[in-house]
């Protein structure tokens, strides 16, 4: 029969029923979860889809990515396929999932590809996950795949494992909700093998693939967590299932150990339990209940029990200090709530009689109310010394205390007698026996137990003593009040025993209410905090006010330096130590008093992890109070810190994003700005070159027709005329070279704008590498050109590229400007070209001076220069212009120190393959044909 204490409440019942009807309206998800691209997903989901439709259930595909797999595509051969939209994001067309589409056609199953995918954009959703949340709420079943470094809370154990940081994640949730997790498992030297035979990318990836991720210790880490998630989610559905199916008793489906430790029990059991649990391969557990006796304890046995949590911490094990009435029913929720199989306890050599007749140990109580538990008892050796562990024999109090707690109850006893005697002739002896009653309530409420307890053994005796005939004597005249004396002094026991506990419990349960309340204080004024200094301050207020210790917060400046808040008065600083803070916010752990690093320090230094990174060091000095020992206080204030370091954090990325946006309004200022300025200046630079141009010849005719005039010319002053001519001439051509530089400038303005604003359409054609290299040397300074030694190496049979001839033009004219610009005469420079798997590289290199060691990449930015004292004019826009023009043909460029010297750039671009000749033809691009020229002089 099912224990009636396990039965749902008619509450818990409702809210299951209300949770399965919502459950029934919404679509079920069917995750193909693997440890790493390449070992199947996508050829599982088809599989699983095409049986699917072999039984009659309406298939569809939303979206499969092959990857150019002949297997995987085949699978697809036979299914219904909703038609992608099409995206335009800048120069490239995309084919993204139609969930409008899906939504519309709403199949029973539908198949969607790589969960943790970014959309384009201007999607409906900016990630795929939400399309797919969209259609589970709209009741449609979808089977998808995911990989093990797409979930958010292991993308950075994955990053640390493999070096490669995932940036497309998604929540941990849309894993959990899965309504069926499927393991995709392939051994890393099958996977392995399956790159090499190109099944999973390319010859050329998979070389790269296997030399960066797939390196066989990271498939091995990768398969481990892959296998520990997909085990973990299986629990948590055998435990959904368990709570609301079984009424939560524990099931046998995994090893786990519960270990309970009491003030009794010595480092014996703990040692015991740590190699059990590793024998076994199980998590373990190590609790210890705080109940009344324990919380009335000595100060010497708390810190015994606490040393034994510390202890099984340090082994590994999962620690709780729990409270509540009775050991036994506290660790049976416990070993419930958490799924533990095995319970083990320390058992003393004998027990006391009165515990064996009554059957009140632990053990007979778990025994009793739960027979699916295991129990392993370890018998306490009670001649082995235990001297590692303060407190684990009685500490009697001393005579100052007894005199404190006990001498009061005497005297209130004392009192009530008095009280009670000129009552005697009003009142019958039952009624009297009632203030006796409530002086022993008196004495438990203020005093505790042990003094209720005399007070209710000396209230008897003063009883019969004063007011039971005869008086003043020992003697009882009537049977009857024997029964009184024995009925009053159990009733007075009781009730002392029950005043003192609810009084325990009603003190720790104020506690626990102001720390509460302290928390939630810390979490209303921090949410309106605006400022670094406004957190510290708050956060430390409240620690101190709440732990009752001295607090100081240390956070990260601009310089990452861990810096006191600016308004700490330096009589409220602690004197902390700037190296062990400095490794607490490295390592992310605690470290001081009560830990294990420097555990002598006089502080306690407490990491604040917020979810992005640690944000700043709590430095807490608990004095007396076992701040650092203590779990439960350890916890709150663990809890404390991570309140205010996700206040830091919220307050640092408010920051970012408001520096952020003031940068993208100074830019988009600066580029409305320049743009036009650009308009407006390009007209009158037009005309000035136009003009220094017919100066220019003018002038040069000028001067030649008067240096060729005869001697009996009538102009006397032909000679002067002449020279004079030819020095306005050498000016003109000056005014001409830079006002063409000028007006190249400006076309560098315009030219990002347009850029930048995504105005620039590509005109994309097959064209030669050689014409496009033989235009841009045409296109350069001639004269400058002239003073280089020039090497050209352009293989005979360089693949056709596809690009847009005028825009990769300017690219190569450019680079070459660049290199004539800050190189000296007679250094070499050349231009060669090279085929690399699946991309065609072109290099433009030098033997200058090459660029400043750490600005390699910094040089393609707008308007930075690679030196930026070089006397050389220029506004830091070629290369930039360069790398948006590369980029927008979804190619690359970068720049190197040769180590020959000198520079080196290199632009990458897609190698396409060449259509056939019957479509060159159509399409006016017959191979031989001269599209390079025919697009640049078009």
């Amino acid at each position: 029969m099912t224990d009636p204490d396990l039965r749902p409440s008619p509450d818990a019942l409702l809210a299951q029923v209300q949770q399965d009807a919502d459950q029934a309206q919404r679509g079920r998800l069917k995750l193909f979860f693997g440890a790493s691209p390449g070992v199947g997903k996508t050829y599982a989901m088809l599989m699983a889809a095409r049986r699917l439709r072999d039984e009659g259930v309406d298939v569809c595909v939303g979206l499969v990515e092959t990857h150019g797999r002949a297997e995987t595509a085949r699978l697809l051969e036979g299914l219904e396929q909703i038609a992608l939209r099409e995206v335009r994001h800048g120069a490239h067309l995309l084919r993204e999932f139609d969930p409008a589409a899906a939504l519309a056609r709403r199949p029973a199953v539908l198949l969607v590809d790589e969960l943790a995918h970014s959309n384009a954009p201007g999607s409906r959703h900016p990630k795929r996950w939400q399309d797919v949340e969209e259609l589970l709420d709209a009741g449609i079943d979808v089977y998808t795949t995911l990989n093990v470094q797409h979930l958010e809370s292991v993308s950075d154990i994955v990053g640390g494992i493999t070096g490669v940081q995932v940036r497309e994640t998604l929540p941990d949730r849309i894993f959990e909700r899965a309504g069926e997790v499927v393991l995709v498992d392939l051994p890393p030297d099958d996977l392995l093998q399956r790159l090499k035979d190109g099944k999973v990318y390319l010859p050329e990836q998979a070389a790269r693939a296997v030399r960066n991720f797939f390196r066989k210790g990271n498939l091995l880490a990768l398969r481990q967590l892959a296998l520990r998630l997909t085990a973990e989610q299986v629990e948590g559905e055998m435990r959904d299932y368990r709570s609301t199916r079984v009424g939560g008793a524990v099931w046998d489906a995994a090893e786990a150990l519960l270990v309970c430790a009491g003030p009794r029990d010595d480092i014996g059991l703990i040692r015991a339990a740590a190699r059990l649990a590793d024998a076994l391969h199980a998590r373990w557990h190590v609790i210890t209940v705080e109940t009344p006796t324990l919380q009335g304890a000595h100060d010497a046995q708390r810190d015994a029990v606490i040393a034994l949590l510390q202890r099984a911490r340090d082994l590994g094990a999962q620690t709780a200090m729990l409270a509540g009435p009775n050991a036994a029913e506290a660790a049976l929720a416990y070993a419930r709530t958490h799924n533990l199989n095995r319970v083990m306890l320390g058992r003393a050599p004998r027990w006391p009689w009165w515990r064996r007749v009554l059957g009140r140990s632990t053990t007979a109580v778990l025994a009793r109310q739960a027979p699916e538990l295991d129990l392993i008892l370890i018998t306490r050796d009670a001649r082995a010394p235990r001297p590692a562990l303060a407190g684990l024999h009685p500490v009697w109090p001393s005579a100052g205390a007894l005199v404190r707690r006990y001498l009061p109850a005497l005297l209130i006893s004392g009192a009530i007698t008095l009280l009670a005697s000129p009552l005697r002739s009003y009142f019958d002896l039952s009624n009297t026996v009632m203030l006796f009653m409530l002086g022993v309530v008196a004495v438990a409420l203020r005093f505790g137990r042990g003094p209720a307890a005399l007070a209710a053994v000396v209230n008897v005796l003063a009883f019969d003593f004063f007011y039971v005939p005869p008086r003043f004597s020992f003697a009882v005249s009537d049977v009857q009040y024997v029964f009184t004396f024995s009925v009053m002094l159990g009733v007075g026991l009781l009730i002392g025993h029950l005043t003192s506990h609810l009084h325990v419990q009603a003190r720790v349960a104020g506690q626990r209410e102001r720390r509460t309340h302290d928390l939630y204080e810390l979490s209303r004024e921090l949410s309106g905090a605006l400022t670094v200094d406004q957190v510290a301050e708050i956060g430390a207020r409240v620690v101190q006010a709440s732990f009752r210790c001295r607090a100081t917060l240390l956070v990260l400046g601009l310089d990452e330096r861990l810096l006191p808040a600016a308004d700490v008065a330096a009589e409220a600083l602690l004197p902390f130590d700037a190296e062990l803070a400095r490794w607490c916010l490295q390592r992310g752990a605690p470290a001081g008093q009560g830990t294990d690093t420097l555990p002598g320090a006089p502080l306690f230094y407490l990491p604040l992890k917020a979810p992005m990174r640690v944000r700043g060091v709590l430095v807490v000095d608990p004095g007396d109070t076992r701040l650092s020992t203590i779990p439960e206080l350890r916890r709150l204030l663990e809890t404390c810190a991570t309140q205010i370091a996700i206040a830091l954090e919220r307050i640092h990325f408010v920051s970012v994003a408001q520096d952020t946006l003031l940068a993208m309004q100074a830019e988009r200022l600066r580029n409305s700005l320049l743009s036009a300025l650009s308009h407006d200046l390009r007209t009158p630079l037009t005309a000035l070159v136009g003009m220094a141009e017919v100066l220019s010849t003018r002038l040069a005719g000028l001067a030649q027709a008067n240096a060729g005039a005869p001697p009996e010319s009538p102009s006397l002053a032909a000679g002067g005329l002449a020279v004079e001519a030819g020095a306005m001439h050498g000016q003109a051509l000056s005014l001409l070279q830079q006002s063409r530089r000028l007006a190249r400038m400006v076309d560098d303005l315009l030219d990002m704008a347009r850029l930048q604003s995504g105005q620039v359409t590509l005109r994309q054609d097959w064209q030669s590498v050689e014409e496009l290299v033989g235009s841009a040397l045409r296109a350069v300074d001639a004269a400058a050109l002239a003073q280089h030694p020039l090497h050209i190496d352009l293989p005979a049979d360089f693949p056709l590229v596809r690009a847009d001839a005028v825009l990769l033009e300017r690219v190569l004219v450019n680079l070459l400007d660049n290199a004539l610009k800050f190189t000296p005469p007679g250094t070499p420079l050349g231009v060669r070209a090279r085929v690399h798997g699946a991309e065609v590289e072109l290099t433009v290199w030098d033997r200058g001076p090459g660029l400043p060691p750490g600005r390699e990449q910094a040089v393609f930015a707008t308007f930075t220069r690679g030196d930026p004292e070089s006397p050389i004019p220029g506004v830091g826009l070629g290369l930039a212009i360069c790398r948006a023009i590369v980029e927008a043909h979804g190619g690359h460029i970068a720049a190197a120190n040769a180590p020959e010297g000198g520079a080196a750039f290199s632009v990458r671009l897609p190698l396409h393959d060449m259509p056939p000749l019957d479509v060159a033809a159509e399409l006016g691009t017959e191979p031989g044909a001269d599209s390079a020229g025919a697009a640049t002089g078009g």
